[in-house]
This record gives structure tokens, sequence and C-alpha cells, in this order.
């Protein structure tokens, strides 16, 4: 049994590392000179969506693989130079790095007629190479192609300043003493619109729709820790629901009272923003909130409620497409945009083809993606078995109808997760 693993980021290695333990062969491709994902690319200089100032948002012993302890020198939120060197520990520690192919881009991953795969790259001077494996696992995240406004608001094509997306993003001093509008309310717009306002002569902060904004912490412990309470896990859902507007009501008040849009969804019903600064720096006058931008005329930018201002430089904060150029049409997303993935991991029509880390929980990804990793390599063992594929295409239809229940038909709700759920079906699964 020979595996390929696409990507040495977080979920890559978690990955290699449940391959190794359990004694499966396999090769490990990474684009990149160096492991860590998005985590070294600030660092690095090189394109992608980190930026200079990015740390986790989620607690460094709850991201931590789960037998090997981020540094106590680290502070809860380590910044992203740190999570690179610590991935790069682990990947020493956990005897990998000799399996791992670095400067080696996938080009195409293709079912073969016998079952098997046959994984084309290309190496840093340009050689191509086709291998057949057995598996492959693709775990090279989904945060590479940009997602912008289709078309632009008019008038985008003759803007006099720049307009840039947060994947073209590095640091706030970039733009020191210029006017800058940041779109989006996302983790990437509020932390970047937080960077720049330390930077830029004036910040504002272009927002179409509410979401809701949940700090770092609440009753001094981080939200992946309450995400596991024993106190927490117990309520209904609804029950939590309730407990969590209530506590933000308290905690911060009504977003509206900063000029932002208030929700018009309860919370967890879609994607949430952690942030301990964005509203602290409203509040302070360097982040100036704004209504959709409806156009553009030479250095002006006017936006829907009648106002404008002059703009030397717009940042789309919009997210990121699934995108996996390597992989055939239609996989792992179906025609309507959804993932259809049994257990979010494997794909049902196409034996030996699975993701990991393919998954948006509230909450670190670690103990997922390593859970994943796990599971899929006793599948590759034969110590777990998979139901027939017609089984698992109707646990892929009742998740996503739960899915539409839950948050609508909104972009990239297929891969949402509740965390203890979540790690609780990996769990049986692994006992069967």
């Amino acid at each position: 049994m020979r595996v390929c693993v696409i990507g040495a980021g977080l979920s890559g290695l978690a990955v290699a590392r449940a391959l190794k333990d359990r004694g499966i062969e396999f090769v490990c491709l990474e684009k990149a000179p160096e492991v860590g994902g998005i985590w070294r690319q600030p660092g690095a200089g090189e394109p992608g969506p980190g930026y200079r100032s990015l740390h986790l948002n989620t607690a460094k012993q709850l991201t931590a693989y789960h037998d090997f302890p981020m540094p106590d020198s680290y502070a809860l939120y380590p910044r992203h130079d740190q999570v690179a060197a610590y991935l790069r520990s682990f990947a020493e520690w956990a005897g990998v790095l000799d399996r791992v192919e670095l400067r080696t881009e996938v080009v195409s991953v293709r079912e073969r007629a016998d079952g098997r795969w046959t994984v084309v790259s290309r190496d840093a001077g340009g050689g191509m190479a086709a291998r057949r494996f057995d598996q492959v696992i693709v775990a090279s995240g989904h945060n590479a192609m940009p997602s912008m406004p289709s078309p632009l608001p008019p008038g985008a094509d003759t803007f006099a300043g720049t307009i840039l997306h947060s994947l073209d993003y590095r640091d706030g001093s970039d733009f020191t003493g210029q006017r800058v509008v940041v779109v989006g309310l996302g983790a990437s717009a509020v932390d970047i619109a937080a960077d720049l306002s330390r930077h830029a002569a004036r910040t504002l902060l272009s927002v179409r729709r509410g979401l809701h904004i949940l700090p770092k912490q609440l009753f001094g412990m981080s939200l992946d820790e309450i995400a596991e309470a024993p106190w927490w896990t117990a309520m209904p859902f609804d029950e939590q629901r309730r407990f969590v507007e209530q506590t933000l009501l308290v905690v911060r008040g009504r977003l509206g009272d900063y000029g932002l849009p208030e929700p018009d969804h309860p919370v967890f019903s879609s994607a949430v923003t952690i942030s301990d600064e964005i509203l602290s720096r409203i509040r302070h006058g360097t982040v100036t909130p704004k209504p959709s931008i409806a156009s553009f005329d030479g250095h002006r930018v006017d936006f829907t409620d009648g106002t404008s201002a002059e703009a030397d430089a717009v940042v789309y904060c919009t997210g990121f497409r699934m995108d996996f150029p390597f992989l055939p049409a239609g996989c792992p997303a179906g025609p309507d945009g959804a993932v259809r993935l049994y257990k979010r991991a494997i794909a049902p029509d196409r034996p030996g083809l699975s993701f990991v880390g393919l998954v948006r929980p509230l909450g670190a990804i670690t103990r997922l993606v390593e859970a994943q990793a796990r599971w899929l390599a006793r599948v590759i063992t034969g110590e777990t078995a998979l139901p027939p594929a017609e089984v698992m295409r109707q646990e892929i239809d009742g998740y996503l109808d739960g899915i539409v229940r839950r948050y609508g038909r909104a972009e990239g709700a297929s891969i949402q997760v509740d965390v203890g759920p979540y790690l609780g079906e990996l769990r049986e699964l692994q006992a069967v």
C-alpha cells in the first residue's frame, strides 16, 4: 500500500504522522520550500493568505498536536513565525521530514482503470514526474484562490488607487499615510483593518452584511476550552445559542452601537468572526465602519448610504474559493457547490481519494485533522471498514440537509462542523 499526501502544512503533517505510526508507506508532496503552510509564508515573503500581523485565533494548547505541546514561552495566541517554527519542530520530532518532497507541485491526480491513482508533479526545475499510488490524501488547504465580487462596483476599472485582495496583503506599514478601505467582516478583514489602523492615515471598514463578532475569550476561557467543557457540550443547541447571544450583549453590547450592521441571523447560523481588536479600534476612532461600496470615481469611493471618501487603496477581504485544479472536475464539490464527502473526508464515488482539513470549525482545527488522519490510516490498513458507497452518499445527503436547515445555502457552509459532535463521530468510526 503506497499513499500520496498532498500538502505539508498543519493538516498534511498530521496525516504524515498518522501514516508513519501505522507503518504505511507514503510520500508527502509540498510545493513550498519548507513545511508549515500559510504560517511560514509571511516570514518567507511568499504569496498566500498569511500576513505579517497574523496570530492564532485559537488557544495554543488546543491548536498544538495532542502529544507535542507548543513551548511554554509562547503566548496563548502565538505569532505566525512561532507557529511555523512549531510545525517544523513537530515534523522533526515525528520523524516525517524525510518523507516530504519540498518544491514539488502537484499538477494532476487521476484515477486509473485498475483503481489506483496517477499523480503528476513538477519539481523546482520544471521537471515532470508521474507516479502511481494506491491512495491519495489531499491536505493542501482551501485558501489559495481569491474570491472577488464579480463584477466589481462600477468605476473599478478606472479607480485611481490600488485594488487588491487580502491574498496580496502583507503589512500595514506598506500603506503608511494612505487612505484605505477594507471590504469584509471576516477574520482577515478585521485583522487587516486593525493592522492598517496603526499605519494608514485613515482606515474605513466596508461591511455588506453583519456577522457575529466573538472575543477570543469569555469568562477568562478561550472559546476552544468552552467548546469542549462538559457544561457546554451538555447544553442543547438552542440553549447554547441563547447563552452566547446573551453573553455577547453583556460583553460588547449591540454591534449597531459601533456603526456595524446587526447580523440578520442567529449566532451559529453562519460563520462567526473572532476578534479582540476590531471593536476597540472602532471605539478609538482608528477604524470607521461604512456600508457596501456602490461605485468608484477617480480616487473617490462612493458607499450605498450616499456618503463618499477619498481612497488610495481598497483591500477586498472577501474570502477564497475552494479550488483544487489538480483534481478531476466536480471533486470534491458537487454541481451546487457543496462539498460531498463522507464524514467530511472521503469521496464515496472515488475509492482511494480522501481529504483532511477540509472543515471549518468554531475553534481549533488541529484535533479534528488528527482524528481524521488516524481514522483514514486505519481505513488504509483495513482495521476499519467503510460502508458501501450508497450508504456513504446517504450520510452526505443527511449531513447537507442539516447544513441547509441551519446555515442556508451560503457558499462554504457545507464544510462547517461542530467540534464536539464531529470529534465524537470520528472516535466512533475508529472504534468500529
